[in-house]
């Protein structure tokens, strides 16, 4: 129906510009003329035809031109035309006036319609032309699809924190007949993807409250005034079905700390933050009404919107350690059939850092894959590919590489791969591919033994060396250098810098950080900088950066001529097989044990 009517409404559109310039074109082709000329052009014979209709003469000369002009002739010019051998004819004047009124009024009769049209369907459409100020939030109630705890996973903690908002909305005398009042505002806080947004679903369902979810962006319009009257609405819109929780996602939007903004106190945004924290200051503790909103960057948030009395609650939805993540993985492989054989628990080991949205895209890779090839069920190969996936992008396997190219990549990753096995504290080497995925050649991939939240100097120190293992296996080879190791450096120099400015990891510079973070007014954001500081000490800082690198490089290099024979070995497999797993990897080890390791070889 609404295909339609779009369709009528630009079928009139164009009917009015072809009247329009159909009427413009008749206008140009008629030239307009004194009556003192038009006697002067009968007289020389220029006038071929003359009509006549009340004061208005039409006429065409002789080549061709239609003329115009205004005039009622009387009995002395009738005859001069009839001796010019011109006899006008006459047309009734009202058929003539009618006709050109008629032309003349199409365009505006069209219009009008289509401005009806068009109201009509502001009206009865969702975007309203006269409802700019009406909240667009959408309403998920007991009816809807019902989300709970056993929804979400790898967020115990957060579920914890959530239990006593649920059990207020359930029973709101429970607390409120002992002079206690429930937060008025609940912040969930995380990283993209971790689940805030499941999280306040689930309380809801968890509650059996309706739920008015809607985003921070939605508040901010072009015209001025439109988000704070947008605020106004949907807090009485849910004061009339509390109990109920509203949940506005990435507040953000329009919670940034206010004076950041060109347009001063004036700034529609500034305006809509306003009437938000008026309306929350205005909540009271029988309209049952819980206010929640989540965002990744509570850093940038006003101090007043977190105050107590206003999003007096934070709860942290961190990105899920191990556990968690084995958990999110069941919850999503309830509705993908997998093979009895599938082990989710190597896959949650393998899946450090990532998210509940990533592991759910892992299940879902994992089931596209295995349709592809019209498997029953999702094995273990399906959910390895679909990991490497997401983790390192497709692969490119027609990207068309010359043996030579295969075989540098190769040495590459296998000194990769041989540095991180003999360098301490590292995490064990999970797999190494020369198929190029994403952006990369190759890739060496490292399996976290457990989740990490400090690093020492030790681990760090191993790291550096271990990113500088491709390009000293490339110069211990074929003695030269290309640009297959520029990523490579330039992580082992953001980290080294790091650990010199930032951790304090240099014995020549000392316990001090040299850089800091501000607030940037047009960002709104936190960007590195560093202080301000001496030439003599950003040289002494440049130099330990370099120091750092050259030890990692010179480490790399001696570990690699110490085991040639396991470098040459691990390189032919990668030519072969073009992917080792962690147990591959192994084997080729035990056949060539390791000489002068830095730590024990398992």
């Amino acid at each position: 129906m609404r295909n339609r009517q779009v369709s009528l409404v630009a079928f009139l559109l164009i009917v009015i510009f072809l009247a329009i310039a159909v009427l413009s074109q008749r206008e140009r082709q008629l030239k307009q003329i004194p009556f003192s000329e038009l006697v002067a052009r009968v007289e020389s014979k220029e006038v071929r035809t003359l009509s006549i209709s009340g004061s208005q003469i039409d006429g065409e000369l002789t080549d061709g031109t239609k003329i115009r002009s205004i005039g009622k002739p009387t009995d002395f010019y009738l005859e001069k035309f009839a001796e010019a051998g011109v006899v006008p004819d006459y047309e009734e004047e009202g058929d003539n006036v009618w006709l050109t009124g008629l032309l003349n009024g199409i365009p505006v009769v069209l219009m009008v319609v289509v401005l009806l049209m068009f109201m009509r369907q502001m009206q009865m459409g969702s975007g309203r032309a006269m409802s700019f100020g009406k909240a667009r939030a959408r309403v998920l109630t007991e009816n809807g699809k019902k989300v709970t705890f056993s929804d979400v996973a790898g967020c115990d903690e957060a579920k914890q924190e959530l239990e006593e908002i649920i059990a207020f909305l359930k029973d709101p005398r429970k607390f409120t007949r002992l002079g206690g009042r429930i937060p008025k505002g609940v912040l969930l806080a995380g990283s993209p993807g971790t689940g805030k947004t499941l999280l306040a679903r689930a309380v809801a369902g968890e509650a059996g409250v309706p739920f008015f979810s809607i985003s921070g962006s939605e508040f901010v319009e072009m015209f001025v005034g439109v988000g704070a009257s947008r605020v106004r609405d949907l807090f009485e819109q849910a004061k009339k079905q509390s109990p109920c929780i509203i949940f506005i996602d990435e507040i953000d939007a329009v919670g940034r700390h206010r004076g950041l903004g060109m347009g001063g106190g004036h700034d529609e945004r500034e305006q809509t933050l306003n009437q938000l924290l008026v309306e929350m200051d205005g909540f009271e503790s029988s309209d049952s009404v819980i206010l929640m909103a989540a965002t990744n960057r509570p850093d940038v948030l006003d101090p007043a919107l977190l105050r107590p009395g206003r999003f007096d609650r934070r709860v942290l939805v961190p990105a899920p350690d191990f556990k968690g993540r084995l958990g999110i993985l069941q919850v999503h492989a309830r509705r993908t059939p997998l093979e009895d054989s599938v082990d989710l628990e190597r896959i949650a080991r393998g899946t450090a850092g990532f998210s509940g949205a990533d592991l759910e895209n892992l299940i879902n890779e994992a089931a596209l894959l295995a349709a592809r090839f019209n498997k029953k069920k999702v094995d273990q190969s399906d959910l390895e590919q679909a990991k490497d996936k997401v983790q390192m992008g497709s692969e490119r396997r027609s990207l068309g590489l010359s043996d030579e190219q295969k075989r540098t990549t190769a040495y590459h990753e296998a000194g990769h791969a041989i540095v991180a096995r003999l360098m301490p504290e590292l995490d064990p080497v999970n797999k190494i591919t020369i198929i190029p995925r994403s952006m990369a050649l190759g890739l060496t991939q490292l399996l976290p033994e457990e989740n990490q939240f400090n690093y020492t100097a030790t681990r760090l120190s191993s790291t550096l060396a271990y990113m500088m293992g491709g390009r000293a296996a490339e110069d211990l080879i074929f003695h030269r250098f290309d640009t297959g190791a520029s990523s490579d450096l330039r992580r082992a120099t953001r980290l080294a810098t790091s650990m010199v400015t930032e951790y304090g990891m240099s014995e020549s510079i000392g316990p001090v950080a040299w850089s800091e973070n501000r607030e940037d007014n047009y960002l709104g954001g936190e960007l590195p900088r560093r202080r301000e500081i001496s030439e003599a000490t950003a040289q002494r800082i440049d130099e330990e950066v370099r120091g750092l690198l050259v030890n990692a490089y010179g480490r790399a290099k001696g570990a690699l001529e110490n085991n040639m024979d396991l470098l040459h070995e691990v390189a032919k497999e990668l030519l072969e097989k073009e992917s080792l797993d962690s147990f591959e990897f192994e084997a080729v080890v035990s056949r060539f044990p390791p000489v002068l390791t830095e730590r024990p070889v398992a």
